[in-house]
Parts: C-alpha cells; structure tokens; sequence
C-alpha cells in the first residue's frame, strides 16, 4: 500500500514511512548533539533526493522535522545560557544548530519550490502549504539567530526567499491561515505572524545586543507577533518597509518618499502597549508563565531584552553625537580586573598586553574600530581600557555593536564612559580599614553638565543601594551616597554616588 501512495520501491532508507521510523526509533536518544546531527544528515538526504514524490518528501521530512525539536530545543537551551560555557562547547553547539536551521530551510523551501512547480504530489499536500510556508519562513528566524549571535553578514539569498515564500502566501490568500507550528506548541501562528516577527525584530537592532539578548528579543517579538500588521498601503503607523521586487532588510518608513505597488509596510501600534505590561512583571521579578522563551531565564536577564524592545517601539535610536573620519590609534586592553590594572600608570599592571586598536570614526561620545585578529574574547557588554597614543592617562568604553563585513572582519562600535579614569579603593562607611575593594573613578567628560553626580566602576554585584562608600583620591577624602545601578555589566557595575568632600586629611584607606 506504501509503495502506491509513495510511488515504486527504492533502496532509500527513507523510502517508505516505516524504514524512516526505524532509523527515527534507534536514534542516540541521550545525546542531543549526536541525534541532531543525525537528523541533519537524514533532513538533507530527504531534500536532495528528486526520486521521491512530493508528498512522500514532505511526509518524511515532517516526521525528523518533528523527531528533532527536542534536541533542537535543548541545545538551543544549553547555547543561549545566562552562564558562561567553554569556547569548544559553544562552537560546537554553534555550528549544530545554524547546520540544522540552515537544512530545514532548504528542505522545506525545496519542498515549497516543488509546489509552485506543480509537480507530483502536489495536490496532496495543498492544504500542507500554509504549514511548509510558515516552517520555511520559521528556519528564516532561527539561521538568523546563529548569524547574528556570531555578529555575521546576511546574505541577501535570505531576503530574496523570504519574499518569494510571502508574494506566494499572499497571492494564494494564505498569509492568515493559522497552523501550528510544531507538536506540543500551545499558540497557533500563521505565515504573516512569522514574516512580521521576522522583520520587526530584526529590524529592533541586533547588532547591539549579546547572543542571548538575540535570543530572548526573538522570542518576545514571537510572543506579541499577532500585534504586528503588514499591509501594501502607507499608514501614520507604518514603521518599516519591504520591499517585495527589491528584497533587502527592512527599512524605516520615510513618509516622504516614493512607494510602489510592491512594498508592504508593517505597523505595530499595540505592541508598546504590551510591552509595557511585560515590564511591569518583570520589574516585580516575575516572569509570566505564558511568557515561552524556550527555557527558564531570571527576570533581570529579560528584562534586558525586553528593554531594548521597548526603547525601539518608543523611539528608534538615533546617533547624539556627530562622528568624524579619524584614524586614531588606541592601547585596548579588556575586563574590569584588567583596566583597573592599568588605571593609575600609563603601562600594564594586569596581566594583559595592550591590542593596538584604529578608530575609523570617532566622537565625544563613542568611536568604530576594525578589530585586530585574536579579538575572540570581545563581544557585547566587553568593557575595555582605552588610551590614545601619547596620552598617558586611561579611559573606558563599553562595546555596544558588532558586525562582521564582507571582508569577514568584525567592527566594533564602542560607547566611551570616560576619557579619564583612575583607579581608587572604595571602603563600607563605617568599616574597617584594609577591607576596600578596587574601582575606577571616572572623571567627567569636557563639557559634560555638573552636578549629575559621580560614576564609579565597580566589580560585578559589588554595588548596594543601601551602603555608602569612603574613597580617598588627590589627596581628599570623599563620602560616596548610592544613587542608583546606571548599568549591570557582563563583569562591571555602573553606579552612581552623591560625593560628600569630607574635612580633614586624614590617612588614605588602604
């Protein structure tokens, strides 16, 4: 009966349903990066073989499809981790899953190319479409997931498919037909909901954002997806525009310039709306449970990436500084334990030779520079030591973006804190001499506004909201008040202290 539905017999091991399942049942079942590199290996199998009738390749390509998320979910787990995870482990995690995300998509897209091109089989999996659609556009998300955690250059292929998947689903009126997705997801989804959280959240900036940033913004985009609207004429919501003759990313609606029949425009006015109500929870440290990011995250950790969301509905950021062309040359040394190293003399006490960094632009408030081979370690959050050539003193920068070009040479762009720091030991007010931990002072920039108070760097979790400090610099004693944590870094805490000048010249604190 098989071999009528699915066409003549072949030695294929994926022939016929049942030899399928065999292979499915003797799978590894407790190694997650063992199973999925198998399943990759049966999913290119499937798409690369013509013999097999459309149906049965799309029969078959659902069962590993299916087969693999709960490895697929796994490793996506044990990748996108508040913890840190040994460089092997991550490349190997890395290079599983973009291999997996990339074959499903030229498994379904094959699978959908058929389609269009009526061949055998079709008929029988047209009411499938809208669910291959929807997959293809799906496996779109998630290659660009690996592609943006390593700061990679998208290839405009990806554009290109996701217009023609969506041209299709709107021609043949399928663009809102729900499906679910995959087994045991609880919320349907339809081809515009994936098209639209694609775009949006690509678009939201993840260039400036860490691998699990990329993850979790990702999976609220998702979460809110049926918030966003895509429609072929220009709104006072309209936000983006993509262009269906000319894919390319998605760009920022400009109300004055021309549109034409192909671009569509997309719109999320209610999602700021939500987006507000989710942080409300999460700034009581709760993460709603209806909330699925794929694993179990603190809310402090989402509540970074949904911040970053709701900047970028509130207002697109825009750069405040003028930069200019500028080949500067920068020591760059990495790590709070290393800038405070080299804080207080102009040579290294921290165990880390200086990188020569170039600027290509620089302004008062930050600066992009083409990173020098053996930058692995740097990556979004890296707070670095930066002193211009001939300049004695330190100051700190925070990587904020990254991006690889077409050279595959990744560039930074860097937010400079201070051009000047020192380093200085901080002791509990009341507490005992000797017991002070190191931090920088950041000195304020040249015309910079007085009064806002004084910015300290400070060791990560060292900061409390309740404690004050004494610092002893340039001779003067100095009582620090908290105000607040401006900012959690990757191994840094950005607080900021009212300074109190205290009388007297008593002994520094050591």
């Amino acid at each position: 009966m098989l071999a009528g539905i699915f066409g003549k017999k072949s030695d294929h091991p994926l022939a016929d349903v049942k030899s399928a399942q065999e292979l499915l049942d003797n799978l590894p079942k407790n190694d997650a990066i063992k199973s999925l590199m198998e399943l990759t290996e049966l999913i290119e199998s499937v798409t690369d073989n013509a013999d097999f009738k459309l149906d049965h390749q799309f029969a078959v390509l659902r069962m590993i499809d299916e087969a693999a998320q709960s490895y697929a979910r796994k490793l996506t787990r044990e990748y996108f981790t508040p913890f840190e995870i040994n460089k092997f482990q991550e490349n190997r995690l890395w290079l599983v899953l973009s291999n997996y995300y990339r074959q499903v998509f030229n498994a379904y897209f094959a699978a959908f190319d058929r389609f269009c091109s009526a061949e055998k089989g079709s008929n029988t999996i047209k009411s499938q479409v809208p669910l291959i659609t929807a997959r293809a556009v799906n496996a779109i998300i998630c290659q660009l997931k690996y592609i943006c955690s390593r700061y990679g250059q998208i290839e405009n292929a990806i554009w290109s498919n996701l217009a023609q998947l969506y041209k299709h689903a709107e021609q043949l009126q399928y663009l809102d037909t729900p499906v679910r997705l995959y087994p045991g997801l609880t919320s349907s989804t339809s081809v515009k909901c994936e098209v639209g959280a694609l775009l949006v959240w690509y678009d939201s900036g993840l260039s400036a954002l860490s691998p699990l940033c990329i993850h979790l913004s990702e999976r609220i985009v998702t979460q809110f997806c049926t918030t966003i609207d895509i429609h072929t004429e220009i709104g006072n919501n309209s936000r983006l525009a993509f262009d269906l003759n000319r894919p390319a990313e998605p760009t920022r609606i400009n109300m004055g310039a021309t549109t034409h029949l192909a671009m569509r425009f997309i719109s999320m006015p209610t999602m700021q709306a939500k987006m507000e109500v989710l942080m409300i929870a999460l700034k009581k440290n709760i993460v709603p449970d209806d909330l699925y990011l794929g694993g179990n995250y603190e809310a402090a950790v989402v509540k970074e990436a949904a911040e970053h969301l709701l900047s970028y509905l509130i207002a697109p950021p825009v750069r405040r500084n003028v930069r200019r062309m500028a080949n500067v040359a920068l020591n760059v040394v990495n790590g709070f334990e290393t800038v405070v190293g080299n804080s207080n003399a102009g040579q290294s006490h921290g165990g880390q030779d200086p990188a020569r960094w170039v600027t290509e632009e620089i302004s008062v408030g930050g600066f992009s520079s083409v990173l020098p081979p053996g930058s692995d370690s740097i990556g979004i959050g890296s707070l670095l030591g930066i002193q211009p050539e001939g300049v004695s003193h330190w100051g700190v920068a925070v990587v904020r973006r990254l991006l690889r070009d077409d050279a595959n040479q990744l560039r930074a762009g860097a937010e400079i804190l201070a051009n000047q720091v020192a380093g200085v030991i901080v002791n509990q007010n009341g507490g005992e001499p000797g017991d002070g931990q190191t931090a920088l002072w950041l000195y304020a920039k040249q015309g910079a506004p007085s009064g806002g108070g004084q910015l300290l760097l400070m060791k990560a979790d060292t900061f409390s909201s309740s404690r004050s400090l004494k610092v002893r610099l340039e001779g003067k004693n100095y009582l620090l008040i908290p105000v607040g944590l401006q900012e959690k870094g990757l191994d840094y805490d950005l607080a900021k202290f009212k300074i109190i000048e205290q009388e007297g010249n008593s002994e520094e604190i050591t």
